[in-house]
């Protein structure tokens, strides 16, 4: 497709109806609206919003957008059932006193003493998936690698036994792809389940916990029932939920960081090669994997007022999808934004969101890039992805379901 028919296609971009290629690639489309409509009206009465500044000044801006997606996913989920009672209660899409008081639970629990803490822990449960590897003819850098690194330290965090860890990773993936903007019905109801077993089965770990409690130093959950850090105790609907987003937000994110690393330095072995000479570069690296291609696609906020966004009439509680993917190539913020480049400074990127909002894990999920990636190259320095790789098919989230190399 031309940069003219990429112009011509974001002008009609409807989010639930995306164009043909962007699913695949979003890269060209985000360019486009970043230069054509930056500020682009939906068909459902939503806002598209793509630039930097805007996104980087609305997370900053909790009085005239709300985070509560009470409203939007009462239509999109059903009032009342599984998937509505999850995303209306967890962290990210709430706001205070709930979004306070949970958010000062996790924070006195990811103090950087206790993420130092499981450094080594994280440091040995990659090793162990490199052992795993070792002679092979050919693995997925995804199922062996990425997606069971973030399973098993936040399994560690919350103390979820290791023989009851296997579950997790499917009600992760059903539940965060009910976020997407287009849902068919079998997807609607996959979520509602995955979200009523992680519940039915969280409501027997917390019984358990209550009956013998962890060390609340290193374990979340006990933090979490206990209500330390916060001014008050969470219900118990509010710490089953907050359980359930902790496991998914670590999961789904992380993953992609660690897929998309790898995809990275493979596709731009200039790149690569600057990395295996200087390993110093690893945590400025981290931060180009997740300004190039941002594990969390979209975010959305919706409007407590009437206002004017860059001469839009918007009114009071229009709900606006924030276009990360696209904030992160803005020109007027990177240098030669479209160019993937490890040694980038300053990296303004917006990949955990901002504000009194931004990632509540971001230092234990920069880790989690930092010594995977890291250990993983210098482990296998001369790997290589077959042909076969597979998108994730997903528009809010950006990774791979598959990649098979060769090692």
């Amino acid at each position: 497709m031309s940069q003219v028919s990429y112009e011509k296609s974001v002008q009609n971009l409807d989010l639930m109806n995306p164009p043909d290629g962007f699913l695949d690639d979003p890269f060209p489309f985000y360019d486009a609206l970043l230069k054509h409509a930056p500020v682009l009206p939906q068909p459902d009465g939503s806002v598209l919003l793509s630039r930097h500044a805007d996104l980087d000044r609305i997370y900053r801006d909790t009085t005239l957008y709300s985070s509560d997606k009470k409203a939007a996913f009462g239509p999109k989920f059903g009032v009342g059932t599984p998937l509505f009672e999850h995303h209306t209660t967890s962290l990210v899409f709430s706001d205070p006193p709930l979004h306070t008081r949970v958010r000062k639970i996790m924070t006195s629990a990811l103090t950087p003493r206790a993420i130092a803490r499981m450094e080594p822990g994280l440091i040995a449960t990659v090793d162990q998936l490199l052992d795993a590897m070792a002679g092979r003819v050919q693995v997925d850098l995804i199922e062996d690698f990425a997606s069971t690194i973030p399973i098993q330290i936040i399994g560690n965090l919350l103390d979820v036994p290791m023989a009851e860890r296997g579950p997790l990773r499917d009600w992760s993936l059903s539940i965060l792809g009910a976020l997407e903007p287009a849902l068919t019905d079998a997807q609607l109801a996959k979520g509602h389940q995955a979200v009523s077993e992680f519940k039915a089965y969280l409501e027997d770990l917390v019984a358990r916990r209550r009956t013998e409690p962890g060390d609340p130093e290193t374990d979340v959950l006990t933090r979490l029932i206990r209500g330390e850090g916060a001014d008050e105790k969470l219900s118990e609907t509010e710490l089953l939920q907050n359980c359930i987003f902790i496991l998914n937000a670590g999961h789904e994110t992380t993953t992609n960081l660690i897929g998309n690393g790898l995809a990275l330095l493979f596709d731009h072995p200039e790149q690569r090669q600057r990395l295996q000479e200087d390993f110093g570069l690893i945590t400025s690296t981290v931060e180009e994997v997740l300004r190039f291609r941002s594990p969390n696609q979209f975010g959305n906020r919706e409007t407590t007022a009437d206002l004017d966004l860059d001469g839009l009439h918007v009114a009071k509680g229009t709900n606006l999808h924030l276009c990360i993917g696209a904030a992160n190539r803005d020109p007027d913020v990177f240098d030669d934004p479209a160019r993937f480049d490890i040694t980038r400074r300053p990296n303004r990127h917006l990949a955990f969101a901002g504000g009194p909002h931004v990632c509540v894990g971001l230092t234990l999920a920069r880790l989690e890039g930092q010594v995977a990636l890291g250990r993983f190259l210098q482990r296998y320095p001369n790997y290589a992805l077959t042909e076969a790789r597979v998108n994730g098919g997903r528009m809010r989230f950006r990774g791979y379901a598959s990649l098979p190399a060769t090692l």
